[in-house]
């Protein structure tokens, strides 16, 4: 099995998800996040970073666990309780961790955003959906009928989305964004869309989307944002000739 520096990992990463300036959540950590001793043979990814993960990452041989949702999202501190045994269990078993949030959100290629609307067979996506200064979303004209709509976006999730039935019954403009945006609905619908996918949102946007006039899929926090971490471990898999696994570990969130 090849060894791989993890510092050459690292960089390629860092390159190609354009983390250099792309301003984040305060507190929010793009990139490495815990080193190991330098070396690679196997990879993981995972949605989220907790005790959990790391684990499964563990037990399938990892050295470097990629994930979209990082340890830091503001004071870390004290490391103490299941923080510290998160933390001892990464330096115990020399597991590196690399984090990716909205610049993955917004990856043109590796993206959790692109990679739905490719899924969901959406000809020519555009850029969509401004958040701190960049926009991180999706969005194309189609036809589709809503109710067959809520059933590819199932098959390719996993799960059943919750569906507001806000806007027309067949989809001309949807716009996709992983992860909690359904706050921002407002936002989405002045950008024209007619139809938001989205992972979760709140009670009161019920009420709004019908008064928008506007279709909301809310399809899970968890499961919109399996993609991208997946797509970055394949290419580092194939660019440094490296094993991968996904280690799922759902929410229903």
């Amino acid at each position: 099995m090849p060894t791989v520096k993890l510092a050459g990992i690292v960089k390629y990463c860092d390159r190609a998800l354009q983390l250099e300036g792309f301003r984040d959540w305060d507190g929010a950590v793009n990139g490495l996040q815990v080193e190991n001793r330098g070396d690679v043979r196997r990879l993981a990814a995972a949605v989220d970073a907790s005790l959990a993960t790391c684990q499964k990452a563990i037990q399938a041989g990892a050295d470097l666990l990629i994930v979209h949702h990082g340890l830091f999202w503001g004071p870390s501190h004290p490391w103490t309780g299941r923080r510290y045994e998160l933390i001892r269990l990464l330096l115990d078993h020399d597991l590196a961790l690399y984090s990716a949030h909205l610049p993955l959100d917004a990856h043109p290629k590796w993206g959790n955003n692109i990679l739905i609307c490719k899924a969901l067979g959406l000809v020519a996506p555009e850029p969509f959906f401004e958040s701190k200064g960049r926009r991180i979303g999706y969005q194309a004209r189609a036809a589709i009928d809503r109710e067959k709509l809520r059933g590819k976006l199932g098959s390719i999730l996993g799960v059943a989305p919750l569906l507001i039935p806000g806007g027309p019954e067949v989809c001309r403009r949807i716009g996709v964004v992983s992860g909690g945006a359904g706050s921002e609905l407002k936002q989405a619908a002045a950008e024209g869309v007619d139809t938001f996918i989205t992972g979760e949102g709140p009670h009161w946007t019920y009420a709004l989307a019908e008064e928008l006039g506007v279709n909301v899929f809310y399809g899970g926090h968890y499961a919109t944002e399996t993609f991208g971490v997946q797509a970055v471990a394949c290419a580092v898999g194939k660019r440094f000739q490296l094993p991968w696994c996904f280690v799922d570990h759902p929410t229903g969130l």
